[in-house]
């Protein structure tokens, strides 16, 4: 199941963590009205961990039995060119600079940094994401074969929903007990480390399951939900009431919206399936994991030594366009050829097992 209106949404959330990190000082970005939902950008990481639970369940919920073995090269084929690019960049940046970071390095190639709190943001920061994912992708098929695919969706509801819980407790008891400048490996463990973004990516296996047996039928006109539910998730970043949204706290907002914008058949997903918007969603994990080598190559100081552009929102938005370039130019010739290489070998391995 393709649900291609979800496809942009993975654009927006890139670009915002992409002015998260790049943008604030450029407008409108900077403008105190809106300035709030871009500082707390970094939420739509969490948005990326449900959407892949959710997107997992799509594409396999009907299947009886996942090979590990397959599932986890099939994922890896998928991600780690272009990760591993993003790494080659950052490493000839540093070796220019004569700086090589060599454990950092070691620990990016086998996406292993988000457990190591000193090197979790490494070579290239983005990466620590693709880190955690990596967890996901390892327990998938054991958590699908052994749970999902045997127990009763309530029993599956009350065992996440409480990890889900416990989750957000032990995050938010522990998370503001440390300033900045006080036991920062703590809060490194706390927000970036695997085992605490795992309940992110099980509500998302959850809300697919309830999506595919209990809702998939009841498409309609939600725009209006939809806005409300962008309104609610607004007010929610510019009154957080002491709370922090990093782990998994806005699912009781992302997952509704996964749910109504799948749903959808109004004015938005009739604009999200717009061909050019389907293929910036196509684009999207290029545009997150090239940001920092994108942006460390083409620094604001080279664009105004080479280009005498010195004006912050130029500079941005130039150095934004460049990323979306070279994002699908690595799609369209390292993604999408990859991609059919492995819908191939699998086709072709399905026929074999059919004949036999």
């Amino acid at each position: 199941m393709r649900i291609e209106q979800l496809t942009f949404t993975r654009f927006l959330a890139a670009v915002s963590v992409v002015v998260f990190h790049y943008g604030g000082k450029s407008f409108p970005f900077y403008n105190e009205n809106i300035a709030f939902i871009f500082r707390n950008a970094d939420v739509c990481v969490s948005y990326f961990f449900i959407l892949s639970g959710f997107v997992m369940i799509l594409a396999y919920g009907n299947k009886a039995f996942i090979s590990a073995g397959d599932y986890l090269k099939n994922r890896l084929a998928r991600i780690y060119p272009l990760y591993f690019l993003a790494i080659l960049i950052m490493l000839l940046l540093q070796f220019r600079e004569k700086n090589i970071d060599y454990w950092g390095l070691f620990l990016n190639v086998f996406m292993i940094q988000a457990w190591i709190p000193d090197k979790v943001l490494s070579v290239n920061p983005p990466g620590w994401s693709l880190s955690v994912e990596l967890l996901f992708y390892a327990i998938f098929p054991f958590v699908f074969n052994r749970f999902l695919k045997k127990m009763t969706l309530e029993r599956i509801t009350v065992v996440i929903v409480l990890f889900w819980v416990l989750s957000q407790i032990i995050f938010q008891l522990y998370f503001f007990r440390y300033e900045e400048n006080q036991l920062s490996i703590i809060k490194d463990v706390l927000k970036y480390n695997p085992l605490l973004h795992l309940n992110e990516f099980l509500v998302g296996n959850l809300a697919g399951l309830f999506f595919i047996r209990n809702l998939k039928e009841k498409k309609g006109n939600y725009d209006f939900i939809l806005l409300i539910l962008v309104a609610l998730l607004i007010l929610g970043l510019k009154f957080p009431l002491g709370l922090n949204f990093h782990n998994g706290l806005l699912a009781v907002l992302f997952i509704p919206m996964l749910f109504f914008i799948s749903l959808n058949n109004g004015i938005i997903t009739k604009l999200f399936r717009n061909r050019v918007f389907v293929f910036l969603g196509e684009i999207s994990f290029g545009i997150y994991i090239l940001q920092h080598p994108i942006y460390a190559l083409i620094s604001a100081y080279s664009v105004n030594k080479y280009l005498h552009i010195s004006d912050p929102t130029i500079v941005f938005f130039l150095r934004l366009f460049i990323l979306i370039v070279f994002s699908s130019v690595a799609y369209i010739y390292l993604e999408k050829p990859i991609q059919s290489k492995i819908r191939i070998r699998n086709k072709a391995a399905l026929q074999i097992k059919n004949a036999s």
